[in-house]
């Protein structure tokens, strides 16, 4: 899977450097030429209106140069006309008629030429700049579809590249995927978690009329109380008891690790005499080093002195016997535990070497996935439990000789609850009752109604009204405990 993913990566990179990168910068190329296209044909645009402006101004200054001259003609020859009108006014009337004709004529060259202008720059306007400023633009954007193309082609061969490694792995998928083992893989669980206890013999019918004779199996859970009698329990305080099984937190425990069920005793026991070995070496690497450091600084004084090594030695001779008398303590637990715990059979060995020699993190995860209760604990440690109670053990005084959890406070039931499943209680509406374990975040509350009868309910059924002294006192328990 982690190279199924890697190899996606590998496309993920190749993409971004050869495709992203590359249209990235391209990108803002074209930006750049599009608007330098349409900047070009703006001012084309402009210098058509300009010209389009200066012919119109041409053309009204010629009509009305001709309507002048058309007025003074026609008053010529009114004057000239008029048998009472001077010489001089008909000679002056002619002059100015001269004039406007003039100015007329002149108005209409210019309006020609400048009509002539106007079409030339309109025909260039319309055959020359504007298509070729299409064409570029048309130009451009054909290059940017061929450089589509050319990323797509980039990136089916970067995919194509990768083809072979993904479907490789998906092949070690498929073929790890058929390899599983749930038979063995559960067995590895059982090794890892077993208890080590046996199930305690038949108990021998007992005769009143003859002396009282019982026997149970050796292995039984009884045994390891001694010699002493004790009478079976017969539901009691523990008929009522809630997740018997949960490993309470009792703080650190006991170092010999004499809480916990043989077979798990017994590991937590070689884990801790591997674990004081390695410290064991650590310190004695740590000792030789200086010891070969003090035997340099001896024969060569220039680099340093040999006594300032003496105090770390020492201290390092110290620890190392106090970790050896540590580890011949627990090696010494280690060796009563596997004297005590039942023969195993070959086979059960090697599966508990093969889960030792594993340890790997499937079994972990897998381990995880027992039953939990309300209050997110895990069913670890298991032992039989029958409705008839045999003698308890030191095993049993983890779940049977608890002290109740003191009274944090009142709560009173906003709505009915059926608590069908195990660990949870039934409450009715408007019931008062008394809260022993706050919420921790599950969403579930822990609630007593009396001396036998106690358990969880979702927090959101009851309205909780918890006293501040006994809350206080609570949570410093659990600050101890943890």
């Amino acid at each position: 899977m982690n190279d199924y993913a890697g190899q996606h990566e590998v496309i993920s990179e190749n993409m971004t450097s050869l495709i992203t990168g590359e249209l990235t910068r391209y990108v803002q190329e074209l930006k750049q030429e599009r608007k330098s296209h349409f900047h070009d044909g703006r001012k084309a645009q402009q210098h058509l209106e300009t010209c389009w402006k200066q012919l119109e101004a041409s053309k009204r200054r010629f009509e009305r140069d001709c309507k002048e001259a058309d007025r003074a003609q026609q008053y010529f020859e009114k004057m000239d006309a008029d048998i009472n009108v001077t010489k001089a006014d008909v000679e002056k009337a002619r002059q100015q008629a001269q004039l406007r004709h003039q100015m007329a004529e002149d108005s209409k060259a210019e309006y020609s030429s400048i009509l002539q202008k106007f079409n030339s720059e309109q025909h260039d306007h319309y055959y020359t700049h504007i298509p070729n400023i299409f064409q570029k633009i048309q130009e451009m954007e054909e290059r940017r579809i061929l450089r589509i193309g050319e990323s797509m082609k980039t990136f089916a061969e970067v995919d194509r590249q990768v083809i072979p490694i993904i479907g490789k792995c998906l092949d070690e998928i498929t073929k790890a995927a058929e390899s599983i083992d749930h038979k063995n893989d559960s067995q590895l669980v059982i090794e890892a978690f077993k208890s080590g206890f046996e199930p305690p013999g038949d108990i021998d019918f007992e005769d009143f009329t003859q002396p009282m004779k019982r026997t149970v199996s050796e292995s039984s859970l009884s045994n390891s109380r001694g010699d002493g009698k004790s009478e079976p329990k017969f539901g009691g305080k523990s008929k009522g008891k809630l997740w018997p099984f949960i490993k309470k937190n009792k703080g650190a425990g006991p170092e010999d690790f004499s809480n916990l069920p043989p077979e798990q005793r017994r590991k937590k026991l070689q884990q801790k005499v591997d674990e004081l070995n390695k410290d064991i070496q650590k310190e004695m690497d740590q000792r030789d080093a200086l010891t070969k450091m003090k035997d340099v600084y001896i024969k060569n004084p220039q680099m340093g002195d040999a006594a300032s090594v003496d105090h770390r030695l020492a201290e390092l001779g110290q620890n190392i016997e106090k970790l050896r008398l540590e580890a011949q303590k627990f090696e010494g637990w280690l060796a009563d535990v596997e004297g005590r715990l039942p023969m195993r059979t070959e086979q059960a060995r090697r599966q508990s070497g093969l889960y030792e020699a594993q340890n790997t993190s499937a079994v972990n995860s897998c381990a995880q996935d027992r039953e939990s209760s309300p209050d997110g604990s895990y069913t670890e440690e298991q032992s039989q439990e029958t409705e008839m109670k045999v003698p308890a053990t030191d095993f049993d005084d983890e779940f049977d000789d608890e002290e109740p959890l003191p009274t944090i406070g009142t709560c009173k039931a906003l709505y009915t609850f059926e608590g069908q499943n195990e660990g949870t209680i039934s409450v009715a509406e408007g019931e008062m009752l008394y809260v022993i374990e706050e919420d921790k975040g599950d969403g579930w509350t822990r609630i007593r109604r009396n001396e036998d009868e106690e358990g969880y309910v979702p927090t959101s059924y009851v309205e909780v009204y918890l006293d501040k002294n006994a809350k206080d006192v609570y949570k410093s328990l659990q600050k101890i405990s943890e």
